[in-house]
């Protein structure tokens, strides 16, 4: 028996048999070491299949020097990746894994900076990647590119893999000749539908020619309902079906946004979920062949049982939710849902790092990306067992508390107030920001049923965690506002003029409800991020006429890299704040705040009842100094160590319970 039916369902895919529903989809590592996949690679796909996905498809394979797009990706057209990907696909498949890869061109999307090459596409098109045009492909370059996709077919089926996946989502080189607005071509290549799908319909009859009857041939096309100059749900639809009335594909996966709306492909907690849930089922009562898989925001095995129980795809891709805990499926099949860490749709670490050029990661599971290094995302009983005194209960207490506890030592965790989470608690209270307070509840379901002894409304100075006596301390006590509302804009200013006036407070004080607020607020936001964004939002859904003011050129700056930033910006313009940005505050008083342009010089008086600071916190060093100079053996974590975000907090915690 399990909760989840529909999911637990095997189905039939070409000629293998897949043993559950759920699909790890393709998205994009950036772990490669000189274009080739190594032990990172290895490790992180490894323990996705070891936790029961039925199929995954490793991120895209470049096929052309022109589709490069990250220093991270694979090596285009060399055969020197594939013993590297052998060995990937042999550690997944041991597992009953089913092994694709996506192959991709992103046409005029691409990154020279990366590629060394200029953008390819149908018509010259802009780049909605950067600020650069493309180039119109020629009729031998097209035929170039479409080799380009079969070449790298022959080398994924030497390289082991069961099949590929053809890339023609988000707006990329084959949505590019299927879509009007950017195809304008008057050849063979464009006009008429039969045209406009002449290259994709190549690639597809041309790898089944050169890679056999055997081998599995999936197509990923996108839903954006919101863009004009994208294809209509209804014209996605007539292309997929023609493909399919052509058997040129065996499933079909449907996600959501693009390079139109980029925010929408890796959606956040301000997006609903099961996005690509229309277009599968309107793809589901057009395809008479193909499997249809539905991806983009279903985040847990509930959202998939839902999606396939109503018969509005075949499988269902869940990413996010397979890097946050890559034994998901498993969980989902013995009936341990509660054991399951829910994906925040944060995007912190996952997109959050990829957007930069790093490798990815997770907040919630600081394992992935680092299986390589800590043996996947389990652990082995420590050889000597200790007492172990976690003071704290924030991000990175709960989690060195949780890891020790797996590995066996005997675990104390006191918690100065009367609940866990910290500050991170306080997140949690921030609109569309609840599932941080349901991955609160995870950690403490997680301890208890590890054993682990948690106080309450316990504080600890030196004297009282000496007296302990644990074999092993570590030091998780957070950080507290600087309460000097210092700003990095004005580093001559040790403190805020006019900060003794009074109604002066804290992203903290506000969230605590220990904030008494005026009608009119004004938010200090030098972060730019949730702590000053989410709290400014909160004050504008409980009426408060609110103003951020904040040194960057836009409110909410360092959300750029979770694709956070401007649906929040939305949201908050939506409920009327104002954004003084570029600017610092030169004084507060009983009028309200004086902002100072950092372009002009300028000043201007914001009237204002209230200040709210969202400046960066400190950590006070000296249970640290003093538990040092007593011998005890200590070690200070998250934002103890130094004050930053929940993410490097966990890592910290996650390091910590490892080396007990």
């Amino acid at each position: 028996m399990t909760a989840f039916p529909h999911v637990f369902k095997p189905v039939r895919l070409r000629r293998k048999t897949l043993k559950n529903r759920v699909v790890f989809g393709a998205h994009t590592t950036n772990m490669a070491r000189d274009g080739l996949p190594g032990d990172q690679h290895l490790a992180y796909y490894r323990e996705r299949a070891m936790g029961g996905a039925a199929m995954i498809v490793v991120e895209p394979m470049p096929v052309h020097p022109a589709a490069v797009l990250t220093h991270g990706n694979f090596r285009a057209g060399s055969d020197a990746v594939i013993p590297h990907f052998r060995r990937i696909t042999e550690a997944c498949q041991a597992h009953g894994t089913v092994m694709i890869q996506q192959l991709y061109h992103i046409g005029a999307h691409g990154d020279s900076d990366n590629s060394w090459h200029a953008h390819w596409s149908p018509s010259g098109g802009p780049s909605y990647h950067d600020s650069d045009g493309s180039h119109e492909m020629s009729e031998a370059e097209i035929e170039e590119t479409i080799d380009g996709f079969v070449q790298a077919a022959i080398r994924c089926r030497k390289a082991g893999f069961d099949g590929v996946e053809v890339w023609a989502a988000y707006h990329g080189l084959l949505d590019q000749f299927w879509t009007p607005f950017s195809n304008r071509r008057s050849d063979k290549w464009g006009g008429s539908l039969e045209n406009r799908t002449r290259a994709s319909r190549e690639v597809l009859r041309r790898i089944r020619a050169a890679c056999g009857e055997d081998f599995i041939i999936g197509l990923a096309v996108n839903d954006e309902p919101d863009v004009e100059a994208a294809l209509s749900r209804e014209e996605t639809a007539r292309i997929v079906a023609l493909h399919d009335a052509e058997g040129l594909m065996d499933y079909v996966t449907c996600g959501f946004g693009g390079y139109f709306d980029f925010y929408k492909l890796m959606p956040t907690v301000l997006y609903g979920e099961k996005l690509g849930a229309d277009l599968a089922a309107m793809l589901k009562t057009e395809v008479r062949n193909a499997l249809v898989t539905a991806e983009c925001h279903i985040r847990t095995p509930g959202n998939a049982n839902t999606v396939l129980g109503a018969a509005e795809a075949d499988l269902v891709s869940i990413v996010r939710g397979q890097i946050a805990d890559p034994h998901l499926v498993n969980k989902a099949a013995e009936q341990r849902e509660d054991d399951i860490r829910g994906c925040l749709s944060c995007n912190q670490q996952c997109w959050g790092r990829r957007g930069r050029d790093y490798y990815i990661s997770c907040l919630v599971n600081p394992s992935a990306g680092h299986e390589y290094l800590w043996g996947g995302d389990r652990f082995e009983p420590a050889g000597e067992r200790h007492s172990v005194l976690v003071v704290g209960g924030g991000p990175a207490g709960l989690e060195a508390a949780r890891v020790a506890a797996e590995r066996g030592h005997r675990v104390t965790l006191v918690e100065a107030g009367p609940k866990l989470g910290g500050q991170f608690r306080l997140a949690g209270l921030q609109p569309r920001r609840g599932q941080i307070t349901e991955l609160i509840a995870w950690y403490e379901r997680q301890l208890l049923g590890l054993g682990v002894d948690i106080r309450f409304n316990c504080y600890m100075d030196t004297g009282d965690i000496a007296a302990f006596g644990a074999g092993r301390v570590l030091l998780a006590t957070g950080s507290l506002p600087a309460e000097t509302g210092f700003q990095k804009a004005l580093p001559h200013l040790a403190a805020l003029p006019g900060i003794g006036s009074g109604n002066v407070w804290s992203a903290e004080d506000v969230m605590m409800q220990a904030a008494r607020l005026g009608p009119r607020v004004v938010v200090l936001d030098e972060g730019g991020n949730w702590r000053g964004c989410g709290t400014a939002w909160r004050l504008a859904e409980d009426g408060h006429e609110v103003t951020i003011v904040t040194p960057d050129a836009l409110v909410g700056k360092e959300l750029q890299r979770s694709a956070t930033d401007w649906p929040l910006r939305r949201a908050l313009a939506r409920l009327g704040v104002r954004f003084v940005t570029e600017s610092a505050i030169r004084e507060w008083n009983a009028q309200g705040a004086m902002a100072e342009s950092l372009l002009t010089g300028k000043t201007e008086l914001l009237a204002a009842d209230s200040l709210v600071l969202a400046t960066p916190n400190v950590a006070d060093p000296r249970i640290r100094l003093e538990l040092a100079a007593c011998g005890v053996a200590m070690q200070a974590i998250g934002d103890a160590n130094a004050p930053r975000n929940a993410a490097l907090a966990i890592f910290e915690g996650r390091k910590a319970g490892l080396a007990v």
